[in-house]
């Protein structure tokens, strides 16, 4: 049996990014979700999970949940070089970084995982739709699609590194470069919401495939869910109906 571990879901629901785990419920009835809140310590440091997932937060939920990792950062990148599957959607990616600047002075430290700095000002908000190409061993490359609504940017090596994503339309992790979100062994982070799993039924494919080692896995309602996903890319990459700002 599956085990899914849902990291702190009170904390970390905004725009409803939880509904990547209800998703999953629908696709793998006979796995087991574990909802670790933040008052508890996460399972996956000591037992062995098939998946973490951890989704968008408010910036002040990021600093307690960094201050709840941080005495485990060493466990978490050995859980990472093991090989476990960690699933990190919208700001939470932050976290993994080396450092958060506010307002271009305030320092949050981050977990140090990967190599880079993410920088915000919040009275400033960017919002675009997004496409980009993801690459994975063994199959043929999958556009994802999805929104980005943020404070800020990141910036650092380990973007070009481990790309998530090759943008097509929008922004990648920063509007000076193409990738977006790491991609390393089987953590993926990105700034991609939508939810993901929902509006990408190829990518959810492909990421139950992996986990189940079974690539005729498909998720929940595919039929339908790849009819929406096949209107939404032609809309999203027809002249003129992109949008940023």
């Amino acid at each position: 049996m599956l085990r899914i571990e849902v990291l702190f879901p009170e904390l970390s629901n905004l725009y409803g990014e939880l509904a990547n785990m209800k998703y999953l419920k629908e696709s793998l009835s006979d796995a087991e979700f574990i909802e670790t809140s933040y008052t508890d310590e996460p399972l996956f440091l000591t037992e062995n999970v098939d998946m973490v997932y951890l989704g968008t937060m408010t910036e002040d939920a990021q600093k307690l949940i960094i201050d709840k990792l941080m005495p485990h950062r060493d466990r978490i990148r050995e859980r990472i070089e093991e090989g476990m599957n960690f699933l990190i959607t919208g700001n939470a990616l932050e976290i993994f970084g080396n450092e958060i600047i506010e307002e271009g002075k305030t320092v949050t430290e981050g977990l140090g995982l990967f190599d880079f700095v993410s920088e915000r000002r919040a009275r400033v908000r960017y919002n675009c739709l997004y496409v980009g190409d993801f690459d994975a061993e063994g199959v043929d490359t999958i556009r994802i699609v999805g929104y980005k609504s943020l404070f800020g940017f990141s910036r650092g090596s380990a973007f070009e590194k481990y790309p998530f994503a090759r943008t097509c339309l929008g922004w990648g992790i920063n509007k000076d470069v193409k990738e977006e979100g790491i991609h390393y062994k089987n953590f993926i982070a990105t700034y991609t919401t939508g939810p993901l799993f929902i509006l990408n039924p190829p990518f959810m494919k492909w990421y139950m495939s992996s986990l189940l080692g079974d690539s005729d896995s498909e998720p929940a309602f595919y039929d339908d869910a790849m009819k929406a996903y096949e209107c939404r890319l032609e809309e999203y990459m027809a002249p003129g109906k992109g949008w940023e700002y």
